[in-house]
């Protein structure tokens, strides 16, 4: 059930806070790379190697490796700080894509692509939990503190911001590999990292402050994991079906516009289906929802297997196109939800690592996605790639009601999270 979109603060109010541009707009630049590496990676294997194959196990090494590291990155700005994480992030960043364009160029064995896929991945800046860090704390949302009414504004917004980038991101870097050069889309995406990258770690106002850990005995244990909260583990394995959507359908329309002799339909066919993930976020911004979180994630996971379950047997681009812009508007929700989720889960203290677990997991589900559709379509043709997004939500639908109990805070950890000091009560059914 809703309500209309007067009965709680709009998308207009969030962003008058202060100091809330000065880290949206470098963000929004350097949170570019999760969008375009991916498809950039693959237009450039594929066209080096000739192997779609090749080509997704290429992304899938440098997915893995993001995953894998992501939280701890997120670790590290909790203890640490955002900008001590950030600057030496970007600069290996820009220095792995290069090192990775040049040996797809230089045509080097497979084995080198993957060794130096590894810190591609790893080192990729987590731009988007490290904004809904700063959210958190320009909002004042701080243990024992009642949430602020804009944090779920806030939660949509950058779930809208998030699949803008799915929109643009992918559709430039397609459009720069396949209208400039093959290795053009990796060499944009490392400079926007690059750029967009130093000036959002140059805006210090807005950075979280770093909690000290507290002395021993004092029952505020060194840096508890996030991980170590049962919603978290849950979270982060239905978004590996978030992932296997993302990396299913990216490969499988490349694969399907060149089986069918239209290259250049493949941007905007991803372009359209990242188009509706961004329309359905703005939606739920604008929504008072009164059915909780919870609810709406799992109802947007059937959604989301539903409309996926027919991607396999369209064979038009009109029909696709109709289509993925079906399984766009089912992703949206199910993001949102899960985000909401994690500031009623997740203390404070531990929320950047919280993020990046959920940022981590898709962008292991999308690798393994990438691997598996790009084998089934050098196999057996296109349409047989469009069945990963299909599995992968089934399977993250089945977790998500088996588990749904873990989705609920006890009431101990509604106050402490393995010793870490939590805000106030969140509804979350």
């Amino acid at each position: 059930m809703v309500s209309t979109v007067s009965d709680r603060p709009g998308y207009g109010q969030l962003l008058r806070t202060p100091g809330a541009w000065t880290f949206l707009l470098p963000g929004f630049a350097a949170r570019q790379p999760f969008a375009m590496l991916t498809i950039g990676i693959v237009l450039l294997v594929q066209h080096t190697t000739g192997s779609y194959g090749s080509a997704g196990a290429v992304a899938a090494v440098s997915g893995v490796s993001m995953a894998l590291f992501a939280p701890q990155t997120g670790k590290l700005a909790d203890r640490f700080g955002q900008r001590a994480v950030l600057l030496p992030g970007v600069l290996v960043h820009g220095a792995s894509v290069g090192a990775l364009t040049a040996l797809a160029l230089a045509d080097a064995p497979i084995w080198a692509l993957f060794l130096a896929a590894v810190p591609t991945g790893a080192s990729i800046p987590q731009i988007g939990p490290m904004v809904r860090a700063r959210w958190a704390a320009v909002l004042g949302a701080a243990p024992g503190r009642e949430a602020s009414p804009l944090m779920s504004t806030a939660a949509a917004f950058e779930s809208v911001t998030d699949e803008f980038t799915f929109v643009i991101g992918p559709v430039i870097a397609t459009a720069l590999c396949t209208g400039v050069h093959p290795a053009a889309g990796l060499i944009a995406e490392a400079a926007l990292t690059l750029i967009g990258g130093l000036f959002f770690a140059a805006q210090r106002a807005t950075q979280p402050s770093v909690r000290e850990a507290g002395p021993a005995g004092s029952g505020s244990p060194r840096h508890a994991s996030a991980l170590s909260v049962p919603g978290v583990r849950v979270l982060a394995i239905a978004f590996l079906g978030i992932g296997a959507v993302f990396g299913g359908m990216q490969v499988s329309l490349t694969a399907f516009a060149e089986e069918i002799g239209r290259p250049g339909s493949n941007g905007v066919l991803y372009g359209i289906f990242a188009a509706g993930n961004m329309l359905a976020g703005i939606a739920c911004g604008a929504i008072a929802w009164k059915s909780g979180p919870r609810r709406r994630l799992i109802a947007g996971y059937a959604a989301l297997t539903l409309t996926a379950s027919g991607l396999w047997a369209v064979h038009s681009v009109p029909l696709l196109a109709a289509l993925g812009l079906l399984v766009g508007l089912c992703i949206a929700p199910a993001l949102i939800s899960g985000y909401t989720l994690v500031e009623a889960l997740v203390p404070a203290s531990a929320r950047t690592e919280a993020f990046t677990w959920l940022t981590g997991a898709v962008a292991l589900g999308q690798a393994a996605a990438v691997t598996v559709a790009g084998q089934l379509a050098d196999a057996h043709g296109a349409s047989t790639g469009f069945l990963v997004p299909l599995v992968g939500t089934v399977l993250a639908l089945v977790t998500l009601l088996t588990l749904r109990s873990r989705l609920v805070p006890s009431p101990s950890e509604r106050t402490v999270a393995r010793g870490i000091g939590h805000r106030g009560p969140v509804t979350v059914d």
